[in-house]
C-alpha cells in the first residue's frame, strides 16, 4: 500500500510539472507558440448582430477552427460547415441597414438580415466582384470582366452599363466614312423607298397632292401604301438597341469602376504598367524537386513605377474625358531636397513639369451632386481633397495637406478611398483625417463653401473611424490617455468631447456590432495575450470575458509588467521606452537593447506585443541578471508627426540616437556597465544594430542583427523612396543611411542571421555585407543562413537555432 502510495504521489508529481514552467529556456520559448495557448482573432459579427463568430484554438490542434457566441450565451460553440457555407464576409450595407450584398467564391449574394435568407444574386462561372446598392436600392451594380452591369432586384433583364475592349485606342475609333464601306452589301442595302427617288413624304406641294390624289382614286395603290408603313414599322421595331460606347483600354488595368447615384457618370481609373522595371528572383534551394527554383520577387527602389490616369464617361452625351490634373494647386512644386544637387535642381526646374499623381474616388454623396476626389502625389509630398465637376472633369480644392518628409499617418495613408476614414456626413458635409496640426485628427468641410472644422484635437491620434449608421456618431479608437493605451470613443458628428467607451487599461480592439448596441473587444495587458470579451456598447458597461486561452503552464510563470519609462533625449524630446529589471543583477551589470523593427511601429505600449516571443526572451534575459531596455525611437508609431518623420533622409540618425541615449538612461538610473551593452533586433530592428555596431562601436560591444536591410538602395519602393527618396535623385540620403558604407567600424562582436528565401528583405542584401566585410578583413563576424525562412521564420527549430546563436553572443562578450 505505501509502495502504491508512493507511486500515486510521484506520477501526480510529475503531472504537475508538466504543467509548470519552472525556468524560461530558448527552446521552450522557440518551441511552436500552441504551448502557451492560442487567443481568438478575426472577430466578426453576423449580420443580425445576434452572433460573433472568431478564429481560436483552445484544443491545441492543427489548425484554428471558427467559434461563435450569441449575446445572450457566452460560451463559445463551434461552428458547424453548413453554417459556414451561408456566413456572409464583408459586403455594402443598404441605408437602413436591413440588408447586405456580398460576394463569395466569384458570386454574388443578398442577406436580409429581418428573415435571416440569403439569395443568390449572380451565379455564374464568371467572376463577380464589387456589389453596391443603385441610389435608389432598387438595383445590384457589380463588375464582370472588367465591365459594370446592372440587375434589378425585383426582376428584370440584366443590363451591361460599359463596354471596355482590349482593343487599343486607335484600333478601336472608326475612320470618318468607315461606317459607308462595303455601298449596297448585306447589312447595308438601300431602302426601297429611297432607290425609287426619296423620302414621298419630301417634295414640292405639287407633288404631294398627286400622292393624295393617287391614294383617293386607286384601291391598289392604298393597298401597297398600307403595307409599306407596315413594313417599316416591322424594320423599326427589329432594329437593335443602341450600342454601347466601345472604350479601348489595351493592356492598362482598370480599377475603380463605379457609377454616380443619378446613373448618368461611369467613373474609373486605367493603371499602366512600369515600363523596364526589374524583378528580383529570389533562388529557393530546398525544394519538393529536389532542383534550385526561383521566387519571383519585388523591384528595387528608385524603379520605374506603373502610372494611372481617371476618366468619366458620361452616358448622357456618350462620351469619355480624363479627370483634369492639370491647374491642382502645387503640382509642380518640387520637394526641399532636391536644393541639395544643383544640377538637378536646374533640369527639373527647367522642364516644369507636373508631378506624377494618382486620382482615387470619386466619392460621391447620395445624391450625385458633390463628388470628392483625393489625389496624392506619386512622390508622397502632398494630398489633395478635391471637389470634382463630373460634367467637365475639372477639380477644385478642399485641403492640402503637404510634407517635405512624406504624407502618412492614421487614417491618411493610403489616399482614404475605399476606407472608413473618409466619407460623407450628409449630402453637403464630407469627412477626412489630417496632421496639419501635428497629430492624426478628424475633420469635417462643408463642400458647397469650403469651410472646414477640426473636429478632435490634442497630441493624440486617432485611428479605425467609424460613422454610425444614422450619420449622428463617430466611432475610432484614440491613444487620449497615454500613447500606449488604447481606447474606443464616440463623438457627435457636430464635434465636442470624446466620449470613452471602454475601461479596461491596455489594448482595446473593438468591432461594433451592425445594429450599434454591443462592443466585441480584443482586449489584453502587457503581460496578458489577447482575449475576447462582449460589452453593451454603454459609458461605463461591464465588459465580460468570453475566451480564457492560456494554458495553465503559461500561466505558471510570474510574466513581468515591464517598467514603462520615459527619457529625454539630447534633443529635448520624451522617448518612451520599457524596462525588463532583474531581480538581481549578474556582477558585471550587462544590459540589452532590443529594437523593434518595421520602423513605423510602436512597441512601448500596455498591451500584448506582437513580438511575444521576444517578450519571452527578454524575460529570460532579465532571468539571468540582464537589464533590457526597448524603445519606441523617432520613426515609431503612436506619437504624431514630428516622430514619424524624424527619420526623413536619415535612417540610422536620430533613431540611433535614441537607443545611445537609452543606453545613457540605463547606466544612470540603472546602473549598468557601459561596456556590457548588447543589442538586437530584426528588420528594422536588424538594420539598427548594424548601424550601432558599425558606427558607435564604443557603445554597443555585440549585436544580434536578424533579416537586415544592409543597403537601402536595395529594398522596396513603396517604404523607402518616402523617407529617403529615391537613390538616382538623393545619393546622399542612402549613403548616411545604409550600413554597408560603415562596416569598417565593426569593433565588437556581430552575430548575422538571415532566411535564404526572404522575399522582403532579400538574402542577396547579407551577402553582399558578409562580401564586404571579408574585403575589409574584419574578423568577428558570423553569418547564420535558414535556407527555408522568409522574412517571418516560422520553423520552431530555426527560432531556437537562431536565439541560442544571440543568447550565446550576450553571454560570452557581455558578462566578462
Amino acid at each position: 500500500m505505501k509502495k502504491l502510495f508512493a507511486l500515486l504521489l510521484i506520477t501526480a508529481s510529475a503531472g504537475t510539472h508538466a504543467q509548470t514552467l519552472q525556468k524560461l529556456t530558448i527552446e521552450k520559448i522557440m518551441s511552436d507558440p500552441k504551448w502557451m495557448g492560442t487567443s481568438p482573432e478575426g472577430v466578426r459579427w453576423a449580420d443580425d448582430s445576434r452572433k460573433i463568430y472568431f478564429n481560436w484554438n483552445p484544443d491545441k490542434a492543427d489548425r484554428s477552427a471558427l467559434y461563435s457566441i450569441t449575446t445572450g450565451d457566452l460560451r463559445p460553440q463551434k461552428v458547424s460547415a453548413d453554417e459556414r457555407r451561408t456566413l456572409s464576409s464583408g459586403g455594402v450595407w443598404n441605408k437602413a441597414h436591413t440588408r447586405k450584398l456580398f460576394e463569395s467564391n466569384g458570386d454574388i449574394f443578398l442577406s436580409d438580415v429581418k428573415n435571416g435568407k440569403v439569395t443568390a444574386i449572380a451565379v455564374t462561372t464568371d467572376r463577380e466582384s464589387n456589389p453596391t446598392f443603385n441610389a435608389d436600392e432598387t438595383q445590384v451594380l457589380f463588375t464582370r470582366n472588367d465591365n459594370l452591369y446592372a440587375l434589378r432586384l425585383n426582376g428584370g433583364a440584366l443590363k451591361q452599363l460599359t463596354n471596355f475592349t482590349r482593343a487599343t485606342a486607335a484600333a478601336a475609333v472608326p475612320t470618318a466614312g468607315a461606317g459607308m464601306r462595303g455601298g449596297a452589301g448585306r447589312g447595308n442595302a438601300t431602302p426601297p423607298t429611297a432607290a425609287r427617288g426619296g423620302n414621298a413624304e419630301t417634295g414640292n406641294p405639287q407633288d404631294r397632292w398627286l400622292r393624295a390624289e393617287q391614294l383617293e382614286l386607286f384601291e391598289v395603290i392604298r393597298e401597297k401604301d398600307k403595307n409599306d408603313k407596315a413594313t417599316a414599322a416591322d424594320r423599326k421595331a427589329m432594329q437593335p438597341l443602341k450600342k454601347l460606347k466601345e472604350i479601348a483600354i489595351g493592356e492598362q488595368s482598370l480599377s475603380y469602376l463605379q457609377q454616380s447615384p443619378d446613373g448618368r457618370y461611369i467613373t474609373y481609373r486605367l493603371i499602366s504598367a512600369a515600363v523596364g522595371a526589374k524583378n528580383i528572383q529570389v533562388p529557393n534551394y530546398v525544394t519538393p524537386t529536389g532542383y534550385t527554383e526561383d521566387i519571383p520577387g519585388r523591384t528595387k527602389v528608385g524603379a520605374p513605377q506603373s502610372t494611372s490616369r481617371s476618366y468619366i464617361y458620361d452616358t448622357g452625351r456618350d462620351t469619355v474625358y480624363a479627370i483634369s490634373t492639370k491647374g491642382i494647386p502645387g503640382i509642380k512644386d518640387l520637394p526641399d531636397y532636391v536644393k541639395d544637387y544643383p544640377k538637378q535642381l536646374e533640369e527639373r526646374t527647367k522642364r516644369n513639369d507636373d508631378r506624377a499623381v494618382v486620382v482615387q474616388g470619386p466619392i460621391w454623396n447620395s445624391t450625385g451632386k458633390y463628388a470628392v476626389v483625393v489625389v496624392t502625389a506619386q512622390d508622397n509630398k502632398d494630398r489633395w481633397i478635391m471637389k470634382l465637376d463630373p460634367a467637365t472633369g475639372q477639380l477644385s480644392l478642399i485641403d492640402r495637406q503637404r510634407d517635405e518628409a512624406w504624407i502618412g499617418g492614421p487614417g491618411i495613408s493610403g489616399g482614404g478611398f475605399g476606407n472608413a476614414n473618409t466619407g460623407w456626413v450628409d449630402d453637403t458635409h464630407f469627412y477626412f483625417q489630417s496632421e496639419a496640426t501635428g497629430y492624426s485628427h478628424l475633420y469635417v468641410v462643408d463642400v458647397a463653401n469650403g469651410q472646414k472644422k477640426q473636429l478632435t484635437s490634442g497630441k493624440w491620434e486617432v485611428s479605425d473611424l467609424y460613422l454610425s449608421n444614422d450619420h449622428k456618431t463617430f466611432y475610432f479608437t484614440g491613444n487620449i490617455e497615454h500613447p500606449g493605451i488604447s481606447h474606443y470613443y464616440k463623438l457627435p458628428v457636430s464635434g465636442g468631447k470624446p466620449v470613452k467607451l471602454t475601461g479596461m487599461k491596455g489594448g482595446n480592439n473593438v468591432s461594433l456590432s451592425p445594429d450599434e448596441k454591443w462592443l466585441a473587444i480584443l482586449y489584453s495587458y502587457s503581460n496578458k495575450p489577447w482575449e475576447l470579451y462582449l460589452q453593451p456598447n454603454k459609458p461605463g458597461a461591464k465588459a465580460s470575458k468570453v475566451t480564457t486561452s492560456t494554458t495553465a503552464e503559461f500561466n505558471s510563470y510570474a510574466w513581468r509588467e515591464p517598467e514603462m519609462v520615459t527619457f529625454k533625449n539630447r534633443y529635448g524630446a520624451d522617448v518612451h521606452a520599457r524596462v525588463y529589471a532583474p531581480k538581481t543583477p549578474h556582477p558585471s551589470k550587462p544590459a540589452v537593447v532590443f529594437v523593434h523593427g518595421a520602423g513605423y511601429l510602436q512597441n512601448v505600449h500596455y498591451w500584448w506585443s506582437s513580438y511575444f516571443r521576444e517578450y519571452m526572451f527578454n524575460n529570460m534575459l532579465a532571468d539571468n541578471g540582464y537589464t533590457v531596455i526597448d524603445i519606441d525611437y523617432t520613426g515609431s508609431a503612436g506619437y504624431g508627426r514630428n516622430w514619424r518623420t524624424g527619420i526623413y533622409r536619415h535612417m540610422g540618425g536620430k533613431d540611433l540616437d535614441d537607443q545611445v541615449d537609452g543606453i545613457k538612461f540605463l547606466v544612470d538610473k540603472y546602473g549598468v556597465d557601459p561596456k556590457h551593452v548588447g543589442m538586437y533586433g530584426g528588420s528594422y530592428g536588424g538594420f539598427m544594430t548594424l548601424m550601432a555596431m558599425f558606427t558607435q562601436p564604443d557603445v554597443v560591444a555585440a549585436g544580434g542583427a536578424l533579416r537586415s536591410v544592409t543597403d537601402w538602395a536595395h529594398y522596396n519602393h513603396g517604404y523607402t523612396s518616402n523617407i529617403l527618396n529615391e537613390p538616382y535623385t538623393d545619393e546622399k540620403a542612402y549613403k548616411q543611411s545604409s550600413p554597408i558604407y560603415f562596416a569598417n567600424g565593426l569593433k565588437g562582436r556581430l552575430l548575422m542571421a538571415h532566411g535564404m528565401v526572404d522575399v522582403n528583405v532579400n538574402y542577396q542584401d547579407i551577402v553582399r555585407l558578409t562580401q564586404k566585410l571579408i574585403e575589409l578583413h574584419k574578423e568577428n563576424w558570423e553569418l547564420a543562413s535558414y535556407p527555408v525562412e522568409d522574412h517571418g521564420f516560422v520553423q520552431p527549430s530555426s527560432w531556437t537555432d537562431e536565439y541560442k546563436r544571440i543568447y550565446k553572443l550576450f553571454e560570452e562578450t557581455l558578462k566578462k
